[in-house]
């Protein structure tokens, strides 16, 4: 016997029931003021109410110029130290980030970092350790390991070192002990490998021009794109327990079916769009179906940020009119059905109109969980 759905069935028995009634009641008058339901996407006017976190940002200066747009825009922020030899010392850089704690505890969250100098010394690891414990007191709720490590630092037989490197293995176990998360920029952009004239965006054609040490199109010697992957894969296996932020998309910008696959290999695994926003908008204007398919299934594990930077002697106006710009930008291609001209990949984008779910995930909720903020 062929079953009849209880949905169906249910349909059914009013309609009998409608039918066979001599007299019908007269039907519910109306709400005066009926309540129209929710919207389904969020629209440029939501954009300042909504709570956001942009969780990679560098904030190295004392003053309140990057706090006081997040407070404007209803921005968090993750403060990020990072050993790079364009930013101030990294004792410059902690200061920096928790006098901006101290001034905002509940909007500036802050990730540390540490040198690997002398990481072949055996004073190196018990130093590392004792600083990590310090700062995790101090509030910091990551650790950032840039793509020094895997580019150019080398150990005492002049070869480079990688992430999957023993000696940063008991500095994954001492992260994960102190509840920390590590954040990862290994490798670069696909685009580092291929010749300025084949690059995909404007952005980093720049980059590469102003940075030809950091451009291995310019340095076959050095490993290819793969090999600076499968080494940041490696680690990331061999410590399945540790909360782990892909930086900038984890280096797989140019393809969200890669991202996608690192994120089905590693659960504990979170990439952010530091960036990278440009790489996915490149491959929207190709596949918005796809682009959009990826942001819903992958809705748990991306998490907005933007590389936003203050360093000292930055002209603070134009600071806070660029991270306005670059904010609002981005949630009108990803919370928006809004179209907008996006210069650096000369095209017309349109807005990927994100539910309002996805959307509360990525600017917060994601980033809560990824950096045990709660």
């Amino acid at each position: 016997m062929k079953l009849i759905p209880l949905s169906l069935l249910a349909s059914a028995w009013v309609l009998v029931c409608a039918c066979g009634s001599k007299e019908q009641e007269p039907p519910a008058p109306a709400a005066a003021n009926p309540q129209p339901a929710p919207a389904a996407t969020y629209s440029m006017d939501d954009f300042r109410r909504v709570r956001k976190l942009d969780a990679h940002v560098h904030i190295n200066v004392l003053d309140s110029t990057f706090l006081d747009q997040a407070r404007e825009d209803n921005f968090e922020v993750m403060a990020i130290n990072v050993d790079y030899p364009d930013f101030p010392k990294l004792a410059d850089q902690r200061a920096a980030a928790l006098v901006q704690v101290k001034a905002d505890p509940a909007r500036v969250h802050w990730a540390t970092t540490f040198s690997v100098k002398g990481f072949e010394k055996k004073d190196w690891l018990p130093k590392v350790k004792a600083q990590l414990a310090a700062d995790a007191a101090q509030g910091a709720k990551a650790v950032k390991i840039w793509k020094n490590v895997g580019m150019a630092e080398r150990d005492s037989s002049g070869k480079l070192i990688f992430l999957d490197n023993p000696a940063f293995s008991p500095v994954a176990d001492e992260v994960q002990k102190l509840g920390l998360t590590l954040i990862g920029h290994q490798a670069e952009p696909y685009n580092c490998w291929l010749p300025l004239d084949q690059m995909s965006t404007d952005n980093d054609r720049e980059y590469f021009k102003e940075h030809p040490q950091y451009h291995m199109f310019l340095h076959p010697e050095m490993p290819s794109y793969e090999d600076q992957i499968r080494h940041r894969d490696n680690f990331v296996a061999a410590h399945p327990g540790m909360r782990f932020d892909g930086a900038h998309l984890g280096s797989l910008e140019y393809d969200v079916d890669r991202i996608a696959a690192f994120l089905d290999r590693f659960p504990n695994a979170w990439v952010d769009m530091a960036a990278r926003m440009s790489q996915v908008q490149y491959q929207s204007v190709r596949d918005i179906g796809k682009v959009r398919a990826f942001f819903i299934r992958y809705q748990d594990r991306l998490l907005y940020g933007t590389d936003l930077t203050l360093n000292p002697g930055d002209n603070t106006a134009d600071f806070k009119r660029e991270a306005h710009d670059v904010w609002t930008r981005d949630w009108r291609y990803l919370a928006t059905g809004e179209s907008q001209r996006v210069e650096i990949i000369k095209a017309d984008v349109p807005g990927l109109a994100l539910p309002r779910e996805v959307i509360d995930k990525v600017y917060y909720r994601n980033s809560a969980r990824a950096f045990a903020l709660n």
